[in-house]
């Protein structure tokens, strides 16, 4: 898919939103924020944030290799399946598979111990660009899909988890548009999608933005960006924690309803989900804005920086396990 455009149109949002005099703040808080701001104290955290577990690096940096090679033709997609389902099936997780015209979603679920609390799902596209073999995208969310379902397999929670591995983003987001389509609209209460989580940089000027009218709050990419819709500002929360800041920073963007406004941002996994009206969030590197190997036969695994990817997939857990345990 051409991340380019997401991002030039959501920021590219920001500035139209501006200059139509809408607000990019709620009264609960600001849109783009930093998560570690405001402070919470260590009483609160604990009696307010439920306990995430760990990821595990090198099992994170094992699958990451495993995935990293061109998932374009259908040959390499079916062996990206296999290999997925195998994962997943050790986990513990019984895998199912949704056939549309062009391509094959795989899907898993473990059922919470409160039927009525309803599901989040967590997801990622497993297919790459030709002549990529994908190590940032889509490998890394790939691999924190595989790791999330192997923390949580074991872990009772009130909702319901539903796993997700999407086929064909990167021809028109034709799997997760299949996908939203089919889900139970009631019962989904968020949607986590990430794309691109591994690729950091720290010198100055290395993170760039499209025009903006404010100023961005920092010119180097070590940042995980969140972007989700205000009408569930719950999804956004969640990536807004109160432990150390030992991980990546994360910035946050709410945006207002999209519709007619916007039709050039339609182009990331969460779009066919809002178009529903079911909330859900985007989480990534920021793609091309950062990245130089975007899209290119050099995203590879030696690109990766560990610390941050790491980082960013406990992220990705911990605001799971926040979503998970509403009460």
């Amino acid at each position: 898919m051409r991340k380019q455009w997401v991002w030039s149109a959501l920021l590219g949002m920001v500035v139209m939103l501006t200059l139509v005099g809408w607000s990019l703040h709620q009264d609960r808080s600001p849109s783009l924020v930093f998560s570690d701001q405001p402070p919470v104290s260590p009483q609160q955290a604990a009696q307010s944030t439920p306990i995430a577990p760990t990821v595990n690096a090198e099992r994170l940096m094992a699958d990451l290799a495993t995935f990293s090679f061109e998932r374009f033709t259908e040959a390499d997609r079916s062996r990206a399946r296999q290999e997925l389902r195998q994962s997943l099936e050790m986990a513990g997780w019984t895998v199912q598979t949704q056939a549309f015209e062009h391509g094959i979603n795989l899907y898993a679920e473990r059922m919470g111990t409160d039927p009525t609390a309803g599901t989040i799902l967590l997801a990622a596209h497993y297919d790459t660009v030709e002549r990529s073999p994908g190590a940032d995208d889509n490998a890394t969310a790939v691999a924190t899909v595989l790791e999330a379902a192997r923390l949580f397999s074991q872990q009772p929670t009130p909702r319901t988890l539903q796993l997700a591995l999407f086929d064909l983003e990167e021809t028109g987001l034709e799997g997760s548009t299949a996908f939203a389509e089919e889900v139970a609209q009631d019962d989904l209460q968020g949607v986590i999608v990430m794309d691109m989580l591994g690729y950091a940089c720290q010198e100055a000027g290395c993170q760039t933005y499209p025009p903006l009218p404010i100023t961005p709050p920092t010119d180097r990419g070590n940042f995980l960006a969140v972007i989700g819709d205000r009408g569930n500002p719950a999804l956004i929360d969640s990536f807004n924690p109160s432990e150390p800041a030992d991980l990546p920073p994360v910035l946050t963007l709410a945006v207002p309803t999209f519709g007619q406004l916007t039709p050039d941002m339609m182009r990331s996994d969460h779009v066919p989900f809002w178009r529903r009206g079911i909330g859900a969030v985007l989480v990534t590197d920021t793609a091309n804005f950062r990245n130089p190997y975007y899209h290119q036969p050099d995203d590879t695994v030696e690109t990766i920086d560990q610390a941050f990817f790491v980082g960013a997939a406990q992220r990705v857990v911990n605001a799971a396990t926040t979503l998970l345990t509403p009460f």
